[in-house]
């Protein structure tokens, strides 16, 4: 089934207790936060942003670094807020039927939204951190932006002198591999698997449907565009993120 939200909705979706969420850039961007593949996205705009967050490209060239720093600088997120749709998954948990949130989503407004740290993984690590990759030094986002409008395009770790770069996971870095078990085990152990704003094209994360699926769990995407796993959900929803989450959250009770 695809398209609008089904009117009832179904009741292996209003009686579920073991939900699993899967976000991506398209639950933030009704906060303003551009998503990365869509049709506006940065990397469709602009392809040669995608080396920006390449390890590679970014440990071998400063100016690739610099540039990276700028580009933090234009896109904190410190002032931008929770949606809806953040809010319903945090009351999802409230009502004690969110079995895990994993996200591959970096700017925590999940947490913003009321999501416990209990519940939230983030599958690509965070923005609102700094971590040394030589020494593993981590300190906050903030105290580095500082250092760059102090006028230091490029801060190295103070501990150190190694280089440092935000707290996500970038292009050919290696993902946390117990955070990355945890989902694993989540969405093998969820009677719903829902994948909420994400294309479903980055693996491993996006392999985690068919994991789901697999072991048992019915499959709802929620996206603005096709995904590769769109045939293997039991539902499929085209509406927006802000307005379908809420009301596909609701109990049968």
């Amino acid at each position: 089934m695809t398209g609008a939200l089904p009117e009832p909705l179904p009741a292996w979706l209003t009686e579920a207790r073991r939900i699993v969420v899967l976000t991506g850039a398209g639950i933030s961007t009704e906060s303003g936060i551009p998503d990365y593949r869509g049709p506006n996205g940065v990397w469709t705009r602009d392809p040669d942003a995608e080396k920006l967050v390449t390890l590679s490209y970014y440990v071998n060239d400063p100016d690739i670094r610099r540039k990276a720093w700028r580009m933090r600088s234009d896109m904190q997120v410190g002032d931008v807020a929770p949606n809806a749709g953040h809010r319903a998954l945090a009351d999802l948990e409230r009502q004690g039927r969110l079995r895990a949130l994993l996200t591959q989503n970096i700017d925590g407004l999940h947490q913003a939204a009321g999501s416990s740290t209990d519940v939230v993984r983030e599958l690509h690590g965070t923005i609102h951190e700094v971590e040394c990759l030589s020494c593993g030094d981590r300190t906050s986002m903030d105290s580095a932006m500082a250092r760059i409008d102090a006028g230091d395009p490029d801060p190295a770790c103070l501990v150190c002198g190694g280089i440092l770069k935000s707290a996500t996971i970038s292009f050919g870095q290696v993902l946390d591999a117990d955070v990355i078990d945890a989902a694993a085990q989540a969405s093998t152990d969820c009677d719903v698997f829902m994948a909420v704003g994400t294309s479903l094209t980055v693996h491993p994360a996006a392999g985690l449907t068919e994991l789901a699926a697999r072991s048992g769990a019915r499959v709802v995407i929620v996206n603005a565009e096709p995904t590769p796993y769109d045939d293997l959900a039991d539902l499929v929803v085209r509406e927006p993120i802000g307005v379908a989450l809420p009301r596909l959250l609701q109990t049968s009770d």
